[in-house]
């Protein structure tokens, strides 16, 4: 077994020890800060699709976490105020079910990616940093004006959302429904990374050329890797968007996309767990120094300096050095 499998099979223990000696030790807010994590995790492995395996720096992917939201807010909204999403010319009507919750939002979010993916992915380098940037600061000046929902205020959602023989109001049982959408996600792309397609989506991230000499198009495996992250960050952002039962525009601000690529990094681009240990060590130090000083975030971007300039594997490459783990 390598070293990364060690590291992984470690976090993936204390993802599962904390939270039960929390609730053991009926500590409901630690479970909280440990949920959070989970699905800040679950969307920064989704961006790690996209951008540890296909080498696509996105700036707007807090677009799809917003999408996953607003899907969730708007339908738990008018569940609960018992009037219709729509009339005419199909009825359809809200709800309050998650796994109905989440299948939209897959929908709407891969959708969005794909449309999003058309356009981007014609133009790579800074000029795609900058497009994606731009749909994403699009969806957030929409959700801003979007008054019938909010607009700038948000949306508030009473009572979380229920799931089939689970009491999701009990923190310990939420947080088991986000641990296992992590490991379901985990290994979705685990299995992608060594599959074909995984094998030449990397090839068109180094060498595009060869791959359209042996008959791939670069260009649709990287739309079929956007629009697969895409999709699993709005998974994300709908359970989110539940663990704080409200959405606001700000699910959509380029800054939460700029966070879930400083999670990569600090984890370890293209590692299966960089993702996770990244976000983990992000809501740490915002629970732990945010309480020490509002202007934290400088001792976050001195560990990120560190990261780039020492260790560019990430924490679990400065550990486990350049093998990688091939469970």
């Amino acid at each position: 077994m390598s070293r990364e499998s060690v590291i992984n099979w470690i976090v993936l223990a204390g993802l599962v020890a904390v939270p039960l000696w929390a609730h053991l030790s009926d500590e409901p807010f630690t479970i909280t800060l440990a949920t959070r994590a989970v699905i800040l995790a679950l969307a920064a492995v989704g961006l790690n699709i996209a951008l540890g395996i296909g080498g696509l720096v996105s700036l707007g992917h807090a677009a799809f976490f917003g999408i996953g939201g607003y899907t969730m807010g708007i339908l738990a909204h008018h569940a609960q105020t018992y009037t219709p999403v729509m009339e005419w010319p199909l009825l359809i009507e809200g709800t309050k079910s998650m796994p109905v919750i989440w299948g939209l939002s897959i929908l709407f979010s891969a959708l969005a990616a794909f449309l999003i993916g058309l356009l981007s992915l014609r133009t790579s380098g800074v000029y795609f940093i900058m497009i994606t940037l731009a749909f994403g600061q699009m969806f957030y000046y929409f959700a801003i004006s979007w008054a019938e929902y909010g607009g700038e205020d948000g949306l508030s959602i009473y009572v979380r959302n229920g799931f089939p023989g689970v009491n999701t109001l009990v923190p310990i049982q939420f947080y088991g429904l986000c641990l296992v959408a992590l490991l379901i996600v985990l290994g979705f792309n685990a299995a992608l990374a060594r599959a074909p397609f995984g094998l030449a989506l990397g090839a068109a991230r180094q060498v595009p050329a060869r791959v359209r000499a042996v008959g791939l198009d670069p260009y649709r495996l990287q739309l079929l890797a956007f629009t697969l992250s895409g999709a699993i960050t709005g998974l994300a952002g709908a359970l989110f968007a539940d663990l704080n039962r409200f959405v606001s525009p700000t699910m959509f601000s380029w800054q939460l996309s700029g966070e879930l690529i400083v999670f990569i990094i600090i984890g370890g681009v293209a590692r299966l767990f960089g993702p996770v240990i990244g976000a983990v060590l992000f809501v740490v130090l915002e629970h732990w120094l945010g309480g020490l000083s509002d202007y934290w975030h400088i001792y976050l971007g001195l560990m990120l300096l560190g990261i780039v300039l020492f260790g560019r594997g990430g924490v679990i490459g400065m550990v486990a050095g350049r093998e990688r783990s091939h469970d």
